[in-house]
């Protein structure tokens, strides 16, 4: 390397070394494998010495060599059922942006539904080199878990709780409860339910529990639950479009409100209102869960369940792990906040 800096055609065939960047940095080896590493303790101002220093060198962690010493790949698989859904692809962000910002790599495992789900977690998981798995949306049996932990590959579950495995999740009866109170509170009696189908043993109680909090406030409140207004759609925008204009296609028997399990169902359901001429929220409030950017278009009110935080908290899960200072497996509960926009107002008069 020049004095000013530029590096001499020979340092191609003698790249830098680890004692190179400690030099420069003018601190320890040990100091620099901690800065580099992320693991460890150092100062922000040695940090800083360290990752300038290495950067001028053109110095690169060789993670295969640390990965031989450590016996660690920096290698975490993420399993999921689907990766081109809201949910999934919203976690998968937050996972991916943890994992980068710890220097970890990120195996990805679709199952596509359940298609490749055995494939998958009796050999890929298996047989590659990963030191811990994040499983979203997954309820693994406790013979797959125990498979996996035998394996020795640490799991963390996203979407519900896993025995034996430390979880992260949303309370999804509670809001579904909270999303119905709020329109009760605005003085509706009339309040319809938009959700998907009982889930099969496979999949997490998110449609079912978000149903029940639905028919806990509504018995709480003295309120009736009207079968013909509980609809049950795809979680797609146009299903939840057609389903709620045929709803709302009589004057005389129709809702006020609508509390929707997800924010793509919920726009359709305002679309719905408003190609028939209704007003949202002046002749129909609809409240959603989710946060979806599709919804903050449409106004919609909803319940920010941070599914990107319930990713990076899970990887968050995983370090701890890893570095043994995980407690007792639980399942935390993410809180879920309102965001409350212009589709839901006071009932009709």
């Amino acid at each position: 390397m020049a004095a000013d800096g530029r590096a001499h055609d020979d340092d191609a065939v003698n790249p830098p070394r680890l004692q190179d960047v400690a030099d420069r940095a003018g601190v320890s080896t040990a100091t620099v494998s901690r800065a580099l590493s992320g693991k460890g303790h150092v100062s922000s101002r040695a940090r800083a010495r360290v990752q300038q220093a290495a950067h001028e060198l053109g110095f690169v962690v060789s993670y295969h060599a640390s990965s031989l010493a450590s016996g660690r790949s920096r290698n975490i698989g993420v399993v999921l059922p689907y990766v081109d859904r809201w949910y999934f692809s919203t976690v998968l962000e937050g996972v991916s942006a943890a994992l980068t910002e710890a220097g970890y790599d990120l195996a990805l495992y679709n199952f596509q539904g359940d298609r490749y789900r055995e494939t998958v977690l009796t050999d890929f998981l298996l047989r590659k080199r990963l030191d811990a798995a994040v499983a979203v949306a997954l309820p693994l049996d406790p013979a797959e878990t125990d498979q996996l932990l035998s394996g020795g590959i640490p799991v963390v579950g996203v979407g519900g709780p896993l025995t034996g495995v430390p979880t992260i999740s949303i309370d999804e009866a509670d809001v579904g409860r909270r999303a119905t109170e709020h329109l009760i509170h605005l003085g509706h009696r009339r309040i319809g339910h938009l959700g998907g189908e009982e889930e099969q043993p496979r999949y997490f109680a998110m449609s079912s529990g978000r149903r029940a909090g639905y028919e806990q406030a509504m018995a709480q409140a003295g309120l009736p639950v009207e079968p013909a207004w509980s609809l049950i759609a795809d979680y797609s925008f146009t299903d939840a479009y057609q389903r709620v204009k045929n709803l709302l296609a009589d004057p005389a028997d129709r809702p006020t409100a609508i509390f929707s399990a997800s924010d793509e169902m919920g726009a359709g359901a305002i679309l719905a209102a408003r190609d028939l001429g209704l007003t949202v929220p002046g002749d129909l409030s609809v409240i959603g869960i989710d946060a979806h950017p599709l919804g903050e278009a449409f106004g919609l009110t909803t319940i920010d369940q941070q599914a990107r935080q319930q990713g990076v908290r899970a990887v968050g899960r995983v370090l701890e792990q890893l570095a043994g200072t995980a407690g007792e497996p639980t399942d935390e509960i993410i809180p879920a906040h309102f965001v409350v926009r212009s589709s839901t107002g006071p009932a009709p008069a």
